[in-house]
Protein backbone atom coordinates (compact mmCIF):
# COMPACT_ATOMS: atom_id res chain seq x y z
CA UNK A 1 0.00 0.00 0.00
CA UNK A 2 1.39 3.46 -1.06
CA UNK A 3 2.16 5.79 2.10
CA UNK A 4 3.04 9.71 2.10
CA UNK A 5 4.24 12.13 4.75
CA UNK A 6 3.21 15.65 3.99
CA UNK A 7 2.41 18.82 6.11
CA UNK A 8 0.01 21.59 5.23
CA UNK A 9 -1.34 24.56 5.58
CA UNK A 10 -5.19 25.61 5.99
CA UNK A 11 -6.58 28.80 5.08
CA UNK A 12 -9.70 30.40 4.07
CA UNK A 13 -9.71 32.03 1.15
CA UNK A 14 -7.24 31.05 -1.97
CA UNK A 15 -5.81 34.74 -2.26
CA UNK A 16 -3.96 34.15 1.02
CA UNK A 17 -3.19 30.93 0.28
CA UNK A 18 -1.35 32.11 -3.11
CA UNK A 19 0.37 34.45 -0.84
CA UNK A 20 1.71 32.40 1.70
CA UNK A 21 2.93 29.94 -1.06
CA UNK A 22 5.47 33.14 -3.03
CA UNK A 23 6.16 33.70 0.72
CA UNK A 24 7.80 29.67 1.36
CA UNK A 25 8.81 30.31 -2.34
CA UNK A 26 10.68 33.19 -1.36
CA UNK A 27 12.04 31.57 1.11
CA UNK A 28 9.85 31.30 4.54
CA UNK A 29 9.98 28.11 6.49
CA UNK A 30 7.02 26.26 5.70
CA UNK A 31 7.11 25.35 9.26
CA UNK A 32 6.93 28.81 10.80
CA UNK A 33 4.15 29.87 8.05
CA UNK A 34 2.02 26.70 9.18
CA UNK A 35 2.41 27.63 12.55
CA UNK A 36 1.53 31.48 12.16
CA UNK A 37 -1.11 31.06 9.71
CA UNK A 38 -3.13 27.30 9.43
CA UNK A 39 -6.03 26.98 10.55
CA UNK A 40 -5.70 23.40 10.98
CA UNK A 41 -4.77 22.17 14.29
CA UNK A 42 -1.71 20.68 12.58
CA UNK A 43 -0.57 24.35 12.18
CA UNK A 44 0.86 24.56 15.81
CA UNK A 45 3.29 21.39 14.73
CA UNK A 46 4.73 22.95 11.38
CA UNK A 47 1.66 21.63 9.36
CA UNK A 48 2.92 18.17 10.04
CA UNK A 49 0.06 15.37 8.94
CA UNK A 50 2.58 12.38 9.56
CA UNK A 51 1.97 9.21 7.40
CA UNK A 52 -1.38 8.42 6.13
CA UNK A 53 -2.66 6.22 2.84
CA UNK A 54 -4.54 6.58 0.43
CA UNK A 55 -7.87 7.03 0.85
CA UNK A 56 -7.24 8.41 4.57
CA UNK A 57 -7.66 11.99 3.54
CA UNK A 58 -10.10 14.46 1.20
CA UNK A 59 -9.68 13.13 -2.32
CA UNK A 60 -8.62 16.47 -3.58
CA UNK A 61 -5.72 16.00 -1.26
CA UNK A 62 -5.17 12.49 -2.27
CA UNK A 63 -4.75 13.42 -5.93
CA UNK A 64 -1.87 15.89 -4.99
CA UNK A 65 -0.23 13.86 -2.36
CA UNK A 66 -0.21 10.62 -4.11
CA UNK A 67 0.62 11.48 -7.68
CA UNK A 68 2.65 15.17 -7.64
CA UNK A 69 6.18 15.90 -7.24
CA UNK A 70 7.97 15.14 -3.60
CA UNK A 71 9.41 17.94 -1.33
CA UNK A 72 7.63 20.75 -3.72
CA UNK A 73 4.96 23.43 -2.20
CA UNK A 74 1.48 22.22 -3.95
CA UNK A 75 -1.59 24.33 -4.39
CA UNK A 76 -3.83 26.45 -3.64
CA UNK A 77 -6.22 23.23 -3.35
CA UNK A 78 -9.56 23.76 -2.66
CA UNK A 79 -11.56 21.33 -0.28
CA UNK A 80 -14.21 21.32 1.89
CA UNK A 81 -12.31 22.86 4.50
CA UNK A 82 -11.02 25.84 2.79
CA UNK A 83 -7.36 26.33 0.83
CA UNK A 84 -4.29 24.10 1.17
CA UNK A 85 -0.65 24.04 0.54
CA UNK A 86 0.50 20.71 0.54
CA UNK A 87 4.22 19.91 0.59
CA UNK A 88 4.71 16.15 0.17
CA UNK A 89 8.03 15.15 2.80
CA UNK A 90 7.60 11.68 1.52
CA UNK A 91 6.42 8.72 -0.21
CA UNK A 92 6.69 4.95 -0.72
CA UNK A 93 5.03 2.00 -2.37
Amino acid sequence: MTKAKARHILVENQEDCQKLKEEIEGGKDFASVAKENSQCPSGKSGGDLGEFGKGQMVPEFDQVVFNEEVNKVHGPIKTQFGYHLVEITSREG
